[in-house]
């Protein structure tokens, strides 16, 4: 698995369009039975709205869905959809609820208005930059601390932990395809006066 985007927890955002009010909400989902529950959970809170649209998009099954919810088809669904796959986000669904104000805004007003409802949801959240990474534990001299950190900036290595005891031992992060040429980037450094222990593989948020 190389990566992938998907947003970091739920957000909302809203706006007025010639008296309607719509209102963007998004959440991450892994599967359709989240993606379902924060739907019906959206409807519940606005059970009055005229209109709660969603699309969603999951890595499980390669599962993509969307629903127009009563307006003319192809005009909120769909370009909703558009706006996470521009985005290049999965594991994710987005509501875009509607309280008509009165005026029509027509079809393509309505592919706006769902569009900028999906847009600000996403714009509202946090997107996780999602990769598969080793963890490592460094084991060094204080002697050649100071030598190490531009290769730690070049290889885009998250630090979590340093404790500076008899050595300095660092805790890191490091995209699970970039391992190899770190650890003999730093063994060059060191001339191999450094241990490094893999500490096993997992998803870490590459976004922050």
């Amino acid at each position: 698995m190389t990566g992938y985007r998907t947003v970091a927890g739920a957000a909302c955002a809203s706006f007025v369009e010639k008296k309607s009010e719509f209102i963007g909400n998004i959440s991450p989902c892994k599967t359709e039975e989240e993606a379902i529950a924060f739907i019906q959970e959206i409807r519940r809170q606005h059970r009055r709205a005229t209109h709660n649209c969603y699309a969603y998009i999951l890595r499980e099954n390669n599962t993509v869905r969307h629903s127009d919810d009563g307006e003319p088809g192809g005009t909120a669904g769909a370009p909703m959809l558009e706006v996470l796959k521009k985005e290049g986000l999965t594991d994710v669904c987005c509501v875009v609820t509607r309280y008509f104000g009165g005026i029509m805004l027509g079809a393509g007003g309505l592919v706006r208005a769902y569009t900028e409802g999906a847009k600000i949801a996403v714009d509202a959240a946090r997107i996780k930059e999602m990769r598969m990474a080793e963890q490592l534990r460094l084991t060094l001299d204080y002697s050649l601390y100071g030598k190490i950190g531009a290769a730690l900036s070049e290889f885009d290595v998250r630090v979590c932990s340093e404790d500076f005891a008899a050595d300095v031992t660092l805790t890191v992060y490091i995209a699970e395809e970039k391992s190899g040429g770190l650890s003999a980037r730093l063994t060059d450094i060191c001339c191999g006066k450094i241990n490094i222990e893999s500490l096993g593989s997992e998803e870490y948020d590459f976004g922050e």
